[in-house]
């Protein structure tokens, strides 16, 4: 297990965090997903969407679009150095997205209370217009993502 930094501040532990979490994370890695920012609560992401993305319409299969809002949740909720996992997530598709098309993804923490999170997650094409809108229920369960150097 990784060992966490004695005592990191807040972005530098969300930092660490999602270091171990990508290495870990063979799905966003295989789909080409890219953590462009990480902060406590907070993550952006970004994807393309290549040949084998698209649906029999020849847009973006919406299935692809919630794993890269869902990937974008996980790293935000798991900012914190809990093991955090969806209870629950929906999402709504605003408009189709074309082959080529770089989309962005950026989730923030709405409220989080006890062991439970809301988050929202937004995600964009390249010209900043809103094409999903996701908001995803987050549960903390046991376990960390980092070992504290007083738990080694």
């Amino acid at each position: 297990m990784t060992e966490v930094s004695s005592t990191p501040s807040p972005d530098e532990l969300a930092m660490q965090v999602a270091r171990k979490m990508y290495e870990e994370d063979k799905a966003s890695q295989h789909l080409g997903m890219a953590l462009k920012e990480i902060a406590p609560g907070k993550a952006v992401m970004t994807m393309r969407v290549t040949e084998q993305m698209l649906n029999g319409h020849k847009t973006c299969h919406g299935g692809y679009i919630f794993t890269l809002a869902d990937s974008a949740f996980a790293f935000a909720c798991n900012s914190y150095n809990q093991n955090t996992v969806a209870q629950a997530a929906q999402i709504n598709f605003l408009r189709p997205v074309p082959v080529g098309t770089l989309l962005r993804a950026q989730a923030k923490e709405i409220n989080r209370t006890g062991r439970t999170g809301l988050y929202d997650v937004d995600v964009f094409n390249e010209k900043d217009e809103l094409v999903a809108s996701f908001r995803g229920n987050s549960h903390t369960i046991k376990g960390q993502i980092l070992t504290p150097p007083d738990q080694e």
